[in-house]
């Protein structure tokens, strides 16, 4: 299982948003590179890195900070938010990011998700679900997308994806407990490999996590805990690698 740390650009800046909302925004760094090169320093294999402006906007706002973050690193990194064209995708990746992650797109033009699988690879495209009380939200989390979030994962199973990331948002930067259950369930229905992300805050999280790795958990994204120190990245790695 894989701990990824989680940088959210806003403005240029690594910012972390109470339940996705813009109005409740900390600002935990004005450099975003100096931010990913900690996480790489604690051991992270794997970094999540969300373009908030472009979620907002619908393509791409925040790719200087994503080149100053490749440039600072050795470790591969996903990049999402407001990806919904194949020019936006083919962009993103030439920048050398290892993965794009498509969201409202998915709901809005499957073909899209698709048309990219045929294209890069299911390895290099992950669809984000991103839901609240099992409903799928789109549109910077602004838009309920009518679609459970069991049958979406289902239907991008039937394009080509293989890893989606599974957001409960009620919990997400809240520091109330990841949502193991509903998280594993996705992984069951589905059949596909699931990173979970949304309310991480201890060590606890990552070990109830791991004991559904065998389910399809492959990985969970770790936001304000590491930001804050509820839960320390080393240990988190540690024990998602198999240790105690």
């Amino acid at each position: 299982m894989v701990i990824f740390p989680a940088i959210d650009l806003r403005g240029g800046k690594c910012v972390r948003l109470f339940k996705g909302d813009f109005r409740q925004e900390t600002v935990f760094s004005d450099h975003p590179a100096d931010m990913a090169k900690k996480w790489q320093s604690q051991g992270a294999e794997f970094l999540h890195l969300v373009d908030l402006d472009g979620a907002l906007a619908g393509s791409s706002r925040n790719l200087e900070a994503v080149r100053d973050i490749l440039a600072a690193i050795d470790i591969p990194a996903e990049l999402g938010g407001g990806i919904r064209t194949m020019e936006n995708i083919e962009t993103i990746l030439s920048l050398g990011i290892r993965r794009v992650i498509l969201g409202s797109v998915a709901v809005r033009n499957p073909e899209l998700v698709r048309e990219a699988c045929a294209e890069y690879g299911g390895e290099r495209v992950v669809v984000g679900i991103d839901a609240r009380d099992g409903i799928v939200a789109v549109d910077g989390w602004g838009v309920s997308g009518d679609i459970k979030a069991g049958e979406l994962a289902k239907r991008m199973a039937g394009v080509g994806v293989t890893t989606i990331i599974y957001t409960d948002i009620s919990r997400d930067g809240t520091l109330s407990g990841v949502n193991v259950e509903a998280t594993a369930e996705l992984a069951r229905e589905s059949g596909l490999g699931i990173i979970a992300s949304g309310g991480v805050k201890s060590i606890e999280d990552i070990r109830r996590l791991k004991a559904h790795e065998k389910e399809g958990i492959e990985g969970v994204i770790a936001g304000k805990s590491i930001y804050t120190g509820s839960l320390d990245l080393a240990q988190a790695i540690e024990i998602a690698r198999g240790g105690d």
